[in-house]
Parts: C-alpha cells; structure tokens; sequence
C-alpha cells in the first residue's frame, strides 16, 4: 500500500469489512480472525466450519455487491471492554486481539448489524467502496506462527472505479506469467530444499552466475569511489546486539545459536552495521583517517514467520550490498552526495525509474526510538534538505524511520509499475555513541563520528526476483547466465559447432553447444524457452565461410555473420551492458 494513498487504503478496508459480512452471511458459523489493507489489495482471515474453494468466490462477490449497493454506513462506535469481550466470547481470535489494546474504550465499526473490532479508517458508505474483485484462497496461520491453528484466508483487490480495476487485474495476469518462482524453476536458476528448510534458497550454477554479476557490479562501482571490503562473522553474542539496541528492538527474529562449550548467548546476525562498528573500535583515529568506509556481502539471517515466506522476495538467508561509512559531521553530505551518484548509475544500467521516501519518525510513539529527540529533528531536517539540493523527487513517510535513524529509501519502478524498495541511506548518531566510538580531532580532542548506513541494490536475493520479474526471464545479454547456443544443423557439423564454441569461450562469451541428439527446431525451441540472447546455427555454408547464422529470442533473423564480428558484438554488448540485443 503507498503510504501516501490513504483513500485507497480506506476503500480497501473497507472492502475486507464487506467480504466479512457477506462470508457470515454465507457460512453463519464462520470465526472471523483480521482483515487489513495491503499494498495491492486487502485480505480477511476466517476459521470456517467447511473447508471452500475459489469455486466459491463468485457467490461470495455477489454478496459483496449486494452490500455494495445498498449503500449502508460505516459507523465508528466505542463498547466498554467488558461488553466488547462479552460480544466476543466465541471468537478466540478477537478474544486474543483484545487482550493487546489498552484501556477501557474499544473501537469498533458497524455496518448493518455488522459489528467488527476495528481502529478505522473506512469510508462512509459501503457503496463508496467502488469495484471489488476476489482473487485467491489461501491457507494462513493465525498469526503467521505455524504452532497456531490454520485459517482460510482470503485475498481481494478493490479500486475506486471499474476501469481502475481492470487494469490491475490485467497488470495482474501478466505478472502471473512473470512469477520468479515459476520461472526460476523454469531458467534452472534456484531452488528451495525441505531437508534444507523453509526460506533458505539454493542457487543453482545459472542463479549463481547472476547474483554475483550483480554483486560485482556494484562492487566495482564502489571500489572506484574508495570503498573497501570488509568480511564479518555470521555467529554473535548478545552483548553485541544488546549494545545496538536491536537485542530489544528484534530479537524476536533473530536465530539464536546455541554452544556446545558455552554458556554464552549467541546469535545469528540478521544485520552488518554493529560488526563494523567493532572493526572501527580496534584502532585509535583520527580525524586524518575519516571518512572510513566498509562494504560488506556477507551472509545475513532472520527468523521470518513460515507463513510469510515468500519465494526470494522473503527469506530467512540473504546478503546485502551493505556499506557503512564513519565520518566526521562536515563530510556528511559530500558522502551521501557520492552514495547517491552511485545509486543513480546503478538503477540507470537496469533501466528503473525511481523516487525517493523519506521515512521519519512516528512523532506520537517517542518510545520506539533510541537517541535524542533533538538530533532526530536536526536529521530528518538535514535528510529532507539533502533530498530537495538534489531535486529528487520524493514522498515523506511519518512512521517509517528504524529506530536509530531516518532513511531515504529508492523506491523503484519495474516494468509492470509496481514499486520495490532498493536503495536505502541513514544518517546515524545514535549506533556511534551506543558503542562509544570516537576519533581524535586537529585540536586533539576525541569526537564521536556520524555513522552513515547505505544499500544500493539491498539483498541480492530480493534483487534477483525483481529482475526475473521485471524482464520476464530474459536477462540482458550481460547477465543472461548463457549468452549464446550453437546449434549444428545435423551431427555432421558438431566438429565446427565445437570449434565456433571454443572460439566464443576464449573471447569471454558464455556459450553451450546444443549437440545432444534432436532436431534443429526442437534445440531452438528450447533455447527460446530458456531465454538465450543469441542463437547460432551452423552448417554446410557457414561452415565453409566461417560465419555462423544469428537468430535473436526476439525473433529476429540476422543471417549469416563472420565468427569474430559475432564474438566482438556480444563482448562489447555485455561490457557496456547495453540493452540492446545486436
């Protein structure tokens, strides 16, 4: 859901009010659990007395639009806690979800003799809610932890008009096609192991091979601008988390590790930033050493719910493009004046728009945060002003800060117009002065240092599904994991298909040679299946001239080209990393 659409986020739940009431119409025993808005839609959970199906999503849509129509008021209306359990006593989820808010006032919200737990916001009639259209059925533990009972959830979308909606359900349909993990299943790129576990991704060569360009990309950019790599443990005590702050703030998702020779607390780290403040602490500095900046790809872990695991867009193993600069307070800008150069070169070779948001702090909840409510409002300042010198188009996001620092977070846009958080920059206080860093300055003195967290990419993990989504599995030609196929029109030419190979392979071209035993139609075929930039058929003529005939998956025919014009093409295409096919 865009922070910044507070109508659509009230039509939507709204609309999972309306799916509550029309599904106790249909199945009157049935237990409601939560309904919420989400980014693309809303969802309602149900402990039903008989297991449905998408079958029944029609009936259920035609309730909807009865109540749709009729047009009754959303009302907002308050009950005592006792009559508010009372109203609840057969529900163990409401019972549950009472249990949690404060106080003696309870929210609720009314429509017809619907009467659901609910803070708001909604719209004021049910006919305000516009076009509904249910999608899914899915099974979901209560509170996403898998010792909890299983419930039915089911999905929905609701958009102000009919025309709105439509296009999302177009948009919908092609995004279905371009599932990461339909097609990565298909391409041979990842895979997921039960012996391994839920949420831990094994990557296969070709998967491999694409997280690492990815990587190395951004590598080779931040070597150029003085960045250096650091590598960090993966296990950790506690004292380094409870000094951070994320022991109290996360510890809920982070896996704890356990020793066979000690008593000790340890963890995994689900972050790099207090591991490098360790790498700063193991020297004296001075302000002539600042700015010191550390990258980091090494292995990360949370203890994400089993019910919120979701292909590679949600894992529980994953790395980040991670990097943390120490800094005096003067060298701050042109810092975040270089991340952002850098962040804009990134997102121009993958060819994404993008916007920044700028996430503050929830200025109603000060407990959430650590540090000095008056540096938080120096930061946000400073962070907005950095953005407007930079002429970045942007959103603010009240709530949205981590609890160290705000951020300015690149939201970019694939080809589908969905949105994706990549990018991100903090400017930190807090973390430098918890761990008691500091640097001597020109006057001898010791300062504390500014902290400045940055991702460019964020998880490659995460990363990887955008581009297979964005692309659809055709990858452009520098990171397709095989660039080219030669295909032997029949085994009297492998010997020559054998030495057009060769000749790719040592000038750099990642190539195969397709001389199992088929058809020349069915090795192209599966080669457009697989997405391979180039395909190469060889025969008598082009064994004879020394060319190869060139075909693109785009379908385009090219004819016959000399060897070393085809192997100089792809190098120059995939050094410049172009766009283009030829």
């Amino acid at each position: 859901m865009p922070v910044e659409d507070k109508n659509l986020e009230k039509i939507r739940h709204s609309a999972s009010h309306v799916l509550a009431m029309a599904v106790l119409k249909l199945y009157p025993k049935a237990k409601l659990a939560i309904g919420p808005a989400i980014k693309d839609g809303f969802y309602y959970d149900f402990d039903l007395p008989e297991p449905i199906s998408e079958d029944d999503l029609p009936k259920i849509e035609k309730e909807i639009g009865k109540i749709i129509n009729d047009g009754s008021d959303f009302k907002q209306t308050y009950l005592s806690r006792e009559k508010a359990q009372n109203l609840s006593k057969n529900n163990p989820y409401k019972l549950e979800l009472l249990q949690e808010i404060e106080g003696d006032k309870i929210s609720f919200y009314q429509t017809e003799k619907f009467l659901d737990l609910c803070r708001g916001g909604h719209v004021k009639k049910s006919s305000d809610i516009g076009a509904v259209k249910l999608l899914s059925i899915a099974g979901a533990y209560w509170r996403g932890d898998e010792k909890n009972p299983m419930l039915t959830r089911i999905y929905g979308t609701a958009f102000p008009t009919k025309k709105e909606l439509d296009a999302h359900l177009k948009m919908r349909a092609e995004a279905g096609k371009r599932d990461h993990r339909k097609l990565g299943r298909e391409l041979d790129l990842f895979t997921f192991s039960e012996l391994v576990g839920p949420g831990l991704p094994l990557y296969t060569t070709k998967g491999a091979l694409i997280r690492r360009l990815v990587n190395e990309h951004v590598e080779n950019i931040q070597r150029k601008h003085g960045y250096r790599q650091v590598w960090t443990p993966q296990v950790n005590k506690a004292e380094l988390f409870k000094i951070s702050g994320h022991y109290d703030k996360y510890k809920e998702n982070m896996f704890k590790v356990v020793s066979n020779y000690s008593d000790e607390e340890f963890f995994l780290k689900p972050m790099n930033c207090p591991q490098h403040t360790q790498i700063y602490a193991s020297r004296s500095r001075s302000y002539r050493d600042l700015p010191l900046r550390f990258t980091d790809f090494s292995m990360l872990y949370r203890d994400e719910k089993p019910g919120e695991l979701l292909g590679l867009a949600r894992v529980r193993s994953f790395s980040q493009d991670d990097c943390h600069v120490f800094c005096r307070e003067d060298q701050v800008e042109e810092e975040i004046d270089v991340m952002l150069k850098m962040t804009k070169e990134v997102m121009d070779v993958y060819g994404f728009k993008y916007r920044y948001r700028l996430s503050t702090r929830d200025k109603d909840h000060p407990e959430k945060y650590l540090g000095d409510p008056k540096i938080w409002d120096k930061v946000e300042k400073w962070a907005e002003n950095i953005i407007q010198k930079h002429k970045i188009e942007h959103f603010n996001a009240p709530g949205e800060a981590t609890f160290y620092a705000p951020k300015m977070d690149l939201l970019a846009t694939d080809s589908l117009g969905r949105e994706w958080q990549l990018s991100t920059i903090q400017i930190d206080y807090v973390m430098p002065e918890r761990f008691e860093l500091t640097y001597v300055d020109q006057d001898g003195e010791e300062k504390t240092p500014v902290m400045l967290h940055r991702a460019i990419i964020g998880s490659p993990e995460r990363f990887l599904m955008i581009l297979i989504e964005n692309y659809a599995g055709a990858f452009p030609v520098w990171l397709s994991p095989v660039q080219a196929v030669i295909i032997p029109i029949s085994e009297k030419f492998n010997k020559y298909a054998t030495k057009v190979f060769d000749e790719l392979a040592s000038a750099g071209v990642r190539a195969e040679l397709a001389d199992k035993d088929a058809t020349m139609q069915a090795k192209i075929r599966n080669a457009q299946l697989q997405k391979v930039p180039y395909m190469l058929i060889v025969g008598a003529k082009e064994e004879k001239a020394g060319s190869v005939s060139v075909r693109l998956r785009d379908g385009n025919d090219l004819g016959a080209k000399k060897l070393p014009k085809v192997a100089e093409t792809i190098v120059k295409i995939t050094e410049e990393k172009s766009k283009k096919l030829w």
